[in-house]
């Protein structure tokens, strides 16, 4: 194996293992041999069969992400920034985001052989966001598709394949009403696809993929399904994930049914626990916009070892917020975060987790940056049962960000993750390393045709907007469901 040699590096993010916390360090040589960190130290003198000069960077850990959707979400940027359905509780999950990204392209707009362009070029151009933000590990949460695995080991990052299947389907009939379409059958036949899907990753040549089992959501899933699929991923030694309380539909869905909120309904259904990780967590009994009696939501996330991914951008499109991370943070839930949605870029949802955060708490001390860059990389690895992740110490996988110290944005540093997160972002990226191969050089990412993937992407939208009519519950078309910011002149 070859060995590298970061030189001098003037600012690491290093781990100290006794503390379990993450500290600065100035001026000292990080090591990997192969795929390991091997040196955290002072003036390395062993065998080095390539050397970068340090002097000019700062070297962090690879962030986490442990929930986005990469098949799916690139292909509807410029048409879902604004959607939400106002007599749905604003989101636009539901209905209205779904007929661009989640629908499926009938035969009219290309069917199948599309789709499956969509899905690569959507994976791909996600993936490169990614790590061009510092993210080198990413959860995919993805209906098992021809070629998936394949795609993503393609791209060099680290990922984890969760495959998702359920027993019932949304159904927004008249656009104010949601409804469940019930078929536990198929919800079965798409576990045992998860379970093949899940199996192949954890086996794939590449070793650096693994996975992890996603049950959709709590309101289409039988507690069977889910309780079946915690008990297959604990077979496998990995994890569960499951979308719970996400919209207030959902909620009141689940009141009506049990009369419990969703996260009391998973705790009388012994689903919670280290071992699941729940999508968003927002709409707990404290939220405002509930108004529900019960205060009992955090208590049990915090009891039963619930990890939370928190993806705050697509939630503040639909003018809603985590009340409040920080709140969640101290109280001792586990939170990891995740991207959801486009842009697939980790260093902008750190800085809108922040902006948010206080706003929520009312408060510039609701939140600090060093919790959620915990959140973005030591809280993503606890979710993933990873300790060799999201930290930079002897023996972790070499999952290397080097921030460029003279990048626009990161200029006076003083503390260079504020430089990075609150002015540069992912302009400030210049070489990212997983599994000790290099995957973004001098600004550019290595493993991915970003041009190639954008014309695919063009295309699989084009085909995402010819199928509107057919796919939306009032035949719309994507003008009408998502005009552009202002009209076009000679529109055909």
């Amino acid at each position: 194996m070859a060995i590298s040699c970061i030189r001098e590096a003037r600012w690491v993010v290093a781990w100290d293992a006794h503390l379990q916390q993450h500290y600065f360090r100035n001026d000292i040589d990080v090591v990997f041999d192969g795929n390991r960190i091997v040196h955290v130290d002072p003036d390395y003198a062993g065998p080095v069969d390539r050397e970068i000069e340090g002097a000019g960077y700062c070297v962090m850990p690879g962030m986490v992400n442990v929930h986005t959707h990469l098949q799916s979400e690139s292909i509807g940027r410029g048409l879902i920034e604004e959607l939400g359905n106002q007599a749905l509780y604003q989101t636009g999950i539901l209905d209205e985001k779904s007929v661009f990204v989640t629908s499926g392209l009938t035969e009219e707009a290309g069917g199948a052989a599309a789709q499956l362009r969509a899905n690569k070029a959507s994976t791909q151009n996600a993936i490169a966001e990614l790590l061009k933000s510092g993210c080198t590990t990413v959860t995919d949460l993805a209906v098992a598709w021809d070629g998936w695995l394949d795609t993503l080991a393609a791209t060099g990052i680290r990922a984890v394949a969760a495959p998702m299947y359920r027993d019932a389907r949304w159904f927004v009939p008249t656009g104010h009403r949601l409804d469940y379409v019930w078929d536990t059958e198929k919800g079965r036949r798409d576990f045992a696809i998860a379970l093949a899907a899940a199996d192949a990753a954890l086996s794939h040549p590449s070793g650096r993929l693994s996975a992890m089992l996603a049950p959709m959501q709590v309101d289409t899933c039988t507690p069977e399904l889910i309780r079946d699929s915690i008990a297959a991923a604990r077979e496998r030694g990995i994890k569960t994930t499951v979308h719970c309380a996400q919209h207030i539909p959902e909620f009141q869905e689940m009141v009506r049914r049990h009369g419990v909120t969703p996260v009391q309904w998973m705790h009388q259904e012994g689903l919670l626990g280290p071992d699941m990780l729940l999508g968003h967590a927002i709409f707990l009994d404290h939220h405002s916009l509930v108004q529900w009696w019960s205060k009992r939501d955090l208590d049990l996330l915090v009891e039963s070892g619930t990890s939370v991914a928190h993806c705050p951008v697509v939630f503040s499109r639909y003018g809603q917020m985590m009340e409040d991370v920080g709140n969640y943070i101290r109280k001792g839930v586990n939170v990891a975060m995740g991207t959801d949605t486009e842009p697939q870029n980790m260093a902008e949802e750190v800085r809108m987790a922040s902006t948010l955060g206080r706003a929520a708490a009312g408060g510039v001390r609701g939140v600090w940056l060093s919790e959620l860059f915990n959140a973005a990389t030591i809280g993503g690895a606890k979710a993933l049962g990873r300790d060799d992740i999201g930290r930079l110490a002897i023996g972790a996988k070499a999952d290397l960000v080097l921030l460029d110290l003279e990048a626009p944005g990161m200029r006076p540093v003083r503390d260079p993750l504020r430089s990075f997160f609150f002015s540069a972002a992912d302009r400030a990226v210049r070489h990212v390393f997983v599994d000790g191969e290099q995957v973004v050089k001098d600004f550019e990412v290595t493993t991915v045709d970003r041009t190639v993937t954008g014309r695919a992407l063009q295309d699989a939208q084009e085909a995402f907007v010819r199928n509107a009519p057919y796919v939306d519950y009032r035949g719309r078309t994507a003008d009408e469901i998502s005009p552009t910011s202002f009209r076009i002149e000679g529109r055909n």
